[in-house]
């Protein structure tokens, strides 16, 4: 459809031979050429280097200085020199320096950008086709120069729709941040927790060692006596070879432990050579975790579940998106067009257009959306069902472990009174220091499976916490400033 009307009027040339409307165009365009570049964003190269940044990754030190600002703008002093490095300053600095935390953020930054463009609105455009015309007799310039606009109104409120997918697209990207500062905790909690076992397997094994080197020594004072046999010397033998193999095999975990803790923070292991640890932390256990409160708010707070809630609702936005697209665009497309000749005409028009939902009327997209909403949904109950499942194992697993854990304590406390009354018949003189061994490596026994069982649960605890992905042994104002700061932390060396 368009809408033409025509004026006529002489005016005075400029130069002759020259036309002057094409000049005015040309100025014109001359201008919106600079204004745009002006405007516009220009590329600026960024140099990755392999081994710069390898250079700086084993720079990295506990006691850098931009650490330290992290670590007190989090509320948490740095441990000195000599101090013990807890578990909440050694997860801020996981957060600090953790890739995997910059890769996320970035992602939410990239999500975050998608808003700007959702909000842009269509560029009008404009169009130049000058012509030349000799066919008129006596025509002293024969230039046409026709300039048009073209200029889009969106109609059905697409712009708040797009505005919309993005949002929820970058909320579901910021939830998926929160999930991986959780992943960043986790491993760094089971690291500490193997360099804990590693460490006090390795000194329990180095105490049952010599235990056994006296009982071997013991026992062969009793052969040369006659009062055992050399079988019996030769099995204490072998059992002490077998705890000097597992002592080697526990020096051995501590120091795979230490590199997977240092991985676990995102530094080198040489960063962590006079690093020193407290594990408190782990020898402690929440109370109450099985209320009905704490499930439910876990289930509806797991960062998964949020952020397929929100990819949900991105869906539905864009299903609003195509229904929209259904109504077509209107283009206004003004133009003016000058010819000189021997009338010296200027002629204007006013156009507008409409697309023609005549073959069809956006079915397919449609029928996409709704489609891609459907499968949205589908996977928030997958991904909410498989979070109450495994809440529900781990909490299962946990009071299991804690009961065990009882029972062993219960164990090894009759073993340590056993232990003394033995001790005290020995200074008597009613047992022989033979008895004092055996009785000293049943104790040590019942330590390490005491151990064992402190371990397995601090290893249910911490499928717990995943599970609820909740601060259950740290504040919930802890983990949500350390949230917040790591979205603008940069690491450096």
């Amino acid at each position: 459809m368009v809408i033409q009307a025509k004026t006529k009027d002489r005016f005075q040339r400029i130069t002759r031979g020259a036309c002057p409307a094409w000049h005015a165009v040309r100025g014109a365009l001359v201008m919106a050429c600079l204004s745009q570049l002006a405007a516009c964003a220009h590329f600026q190269p960024k140099q990755l280097s392999a081994q710069t940044s390898i250079a700086h990754f084993e720079a990295r030190s506990l006691a850098a200085p931009g650490l330290r600002a992290f670590l007190a703008a989090n509320h948490v002093k740095e441990p000195a020199p000599s101090a013990d490095w807890t578990l909440k300053a050694l997860t801020l600095a996981a957060f600090y320096y953790q890739p995997t935390l910059a890769e996320a953020r970035e992602r939410l930054l990239a999500a975050q950008a998608e808003r700007i463009t959702a909000a842009e609105r269509p560029n009008p455009s404009i169009a130049v086709t000058p012509g030349y015309d000799a066919g008129v007799p006596g025509a002293v310039h024969p230039w046409v120069v026709p300039l048009t606009f073209d200029w889009t109104i969106e109609t059905a409120g697409r712009r708040a729709d797009r505005l919309a997918v993005a949002e929820h697209q970058a909320a579901a990207a910021r939830w998926d941040l929160v999930g991986t500062v959780w992943q960043v905790r986790s491993q760094l909690r089971k690291a500490l927790l193997a360099l804990y076992a590693a460490r006090q397997s390795e000194a329990l094994l180095t105490q049952e060692a010599g235990t056994r080197r006296d009982l071997l020594r013991l026992l062969e004072g009793q052969l040369r006596a006659g009062n055992v046999s050399s079988y019996e010397v030769a099995q204490a033998r072998i059992a002490l070879d077998r705890v000097i193999v597992a002592t080697q095999a526990a020096a051995g975990r501590l120091q795979q432990a230490r590199i997977a803790l240092a991985g676990a923070i995102g530094v080198a292991p040489r960063a962590l050579t006079d690093v020193r640890f407290s594990f408190a932390d782990l020898r402690t256990f929440p109370l109450a975790l099985t209320r009905p409160v704490v499930r439910q708010q876990a289930l509806l707070e797991r960062a998964d579940v949020r952020a397929a809630l929100e990819r949900f609702e991105a869906s539905q936005s864009a299903l609003q998106l195509q229904i929209a697209r259904q109504w077509p665009d209107i283009h206004l497309g003004p133009g003016f067009a000058w010819n000189a000749q021997l009338a010296g005409d200027r002629e204007w028009e006013l156009g507008l257009s409409l697309p023609l939902p005549i073959l069809n009327h956006n079915q397919g997209p449609i029928a996409e959306a709704k489609a891609r909403r459907a499968l949205a949904a589908a996977h928030f109950q997958v991904v909410q069902s498989n979070a109450l499942t495994q809440i529900d194992e781990a909490l299962a697993a946990y009071d299991s472990a804690r009961a065990q854990l009882r029972t062993t304590e219960s164990v090894q406390g009759g073993l340590r009174n056993a232990l003394h009354s033995v001790a005290a018949q020995v200074n008597a003189g009613e047992l022989q220091p033979l008895d004092l061994a055996n009785a000293r490596l049943a104790y040590q026994a019942g330590v390490q499976e005491c151990l064992a069982a402190l371990v397995q649960a601090q290893q249910a605890l911490g499928r717990l916490e995943d599970a609820m992905q909740s601060p259950l042994t740290v504040a919930q104002k802890f983990m949500r400033t350390a949230q917040s700061q790591v979205r603008i932390a940069r690491a450096s060396p």
